[in-house]
């Protein structure tokens, strides 16, 4: 039941290739900023950052969360305005929006096109480049995401050793400016294999040559890093001294205080290892993402306080002679050993919808509930750097929020309502629309019954 005041309902790219004339386009609309205050009643609030209220109250105004308590309580004490909206989630869930920490959606779209892939940067030091700057508002795939609750995403650019800075975007607006949460979330690092690999189709390479190329990357990674501390020091000794944008956009990275983070690509043990000494011992700020291996060096990780964005549970086994479910265990024993984590999907764009399931795996498979749905809210917030305003209900932060009809971990489950920043989205996608599309030709032909809703 919804009462107030006012009604409420509870309930790709734009490219044409020239050979084809293909199409694909998000038509749904970019929601207007809140003009009243909501308060979502009845409904199990999860605040992550604290208890779980059975019979809460979560209550926004101007896009900032102004109360989460106990109905009774809260409704006892206060008097509502005559245009306040009173949202009746009775038998539902609330919970803080879903954040997928790793992806690359708004730059890709179908990935069998090249046109339609933005994600690789030419070039192999790229950092002035933010993948904000290349996400499509109109990408067919961010509606579906954001359907099933994921409102928040890192999209992060790929190609060369430094392929740019990922950004974090909301999952509505208008123009990438809209979608930004911060556009420079921190700076992306590919970092090679340090363990010379034999190579099927290598021909006569040897692992003497491949382990010399090994090191050539890593003395130009060096190098560049050289340089950047260089252009810094003659900056500040010399104001008229030459911009280079690629050197400008490393400052944020090699301050002296509160860097910006750097988001190292690596997952086997030998390459994290070299990672995190070599990131440590430049005075920066890494942060894992993938980590296959990340528990066999979690002594390194929890004594250098080096967070993992590990890379999914929808995964095979690293190694033929894992066990199968070596995938699911990992977030609890990561949990276990007392690294600092958060869970990315194991698929980048497309089916970027499947993260709380893949929580749920972990979940299934010795992990806490409650630090599963942790690993997709506020740590994935924490890591990314946006949890002064998103990640958990709580006053004062941003009202990104999601109401479902059961546990969000659960397939069966359904995203009622989501808001943004106190913005009440549309939750369809290309896929409902298609769904109710046929649904409807199946009904007018009687193949299949009325709908009686």
């Amino acid at each position: 039941m919804i009462t107030k005041a006012r009604t409420a309902t509870l309930g790709s790219l734009a490219l044409s290739l020239a050979a084809t004339g293909a199409m694909a386009q998000d038509l749904t609309h970019s929601a207007p900023a809140q003009d009243h205050a909501v308060f979502i009643t009845g409904g199990t609030v999860h605040t992550v950052s604290g208890e779980t209220i059975e019979d809460g109250v979560v209550a926004f105004n101007e896009g900032r969360i102004t109360i989460v308590g106990d109905r009774a309580t809260v409704m006892s004490r206060i008097s509502l305005s005559q245009d306040t909206e009173i949202i009746d989630a009775s038998g539902k869930h609330v919970y803080p929006g879903l954040i997928a920490p790793a992806t690359r959606l708004g730059l890709t779209e179908i990935n069998a096109v090249r046109a339609m892939r933005d994600y690789n940067e030419v070039g192999e030091f790229t950092p002035e480049v933010r993948a904000a700057v290349s996400v499509n508002p109109d990408s067919t795939l961010i509606p579906v995401a954001r359907s099933n609750g994921i409102l928040l995403f890192g999209t992060f650019p790929a190609g060369g050793r430094i392929p740019g800075r990922a950004s974090v975007m909301r999952a509505d607006g208008w123009t990438w400016e809209d979608m930004a949460a911060d556009d420079s979330a921190g700076m992306v690092i590919n970092w090679p294999a340090v363990r010379p690999r034999h190579q099927r189709f290598a021909g006569d390479t040897s692992r003497k040559d491949r382990q010399k190329e090994i090191k050539k990357q890593l003395d130009e990674l060096n190098d560049f890093f050289d340089g950047a501390e260089a252009y810094i020091d003659a900056t500040a000794a010399d104001e008229s001294h030459a911009t280079d944008l690629r050197y400008e956009a490393m400052r944020a990275f090699l301050a002296d205080e509160d860097p910006k983070p750097v988001f190292i690509n690596a997952n086997d043990a030998d390459q994290i290892t070299s990672a995190v000494t070599w990131s440590i011992g430049r005075g920066l700020r890494p942060v894992i993402v993938g980590g296959r291996d990340a528990l066999s060096v979690s002594d390194l990780l929890v004594t250098n306080n080096v967070p993992v964005i590990l890379r999914g549970t929808h995964v095979f086994p690293k190694r033929t002679d894992s066990a199968y479910d070596d995938a699911y265990t990992t977030p609890a024993r990561l949990q276990a050993a007392g690294v600092s984590w958060c869970l990315d999907s194991a698929d980048r764009d497309g089916n970027v919808r499947n993260l709380p399931y893949e929580a749920a795996r972990a979940a299934a498979y010795g992990l806490d509930p409650a630090v599963a749905l942790r690993s997709i809210t506020l740590s994935s917030a924490e890591i990314l750097g946006i949890a002064d305003d998103y990640g958990s209900l709580e006053s004062g932060k941003s009202a990104t929020l999601i109401v479902t009809d059961a546990d969000c971990l659960e397939v069966t489950s359904n995203v009622e309502l989501a808001f943004i920043d106190g913005k009440r989205i549309d939750i369809s996608n290309k896929q409902t629309k298609l769904r109710d599309k046929y649904r409807d030709k199946y009904q007018q032909l009687e193949l299949i019954e009325q709908d009686n809703d």
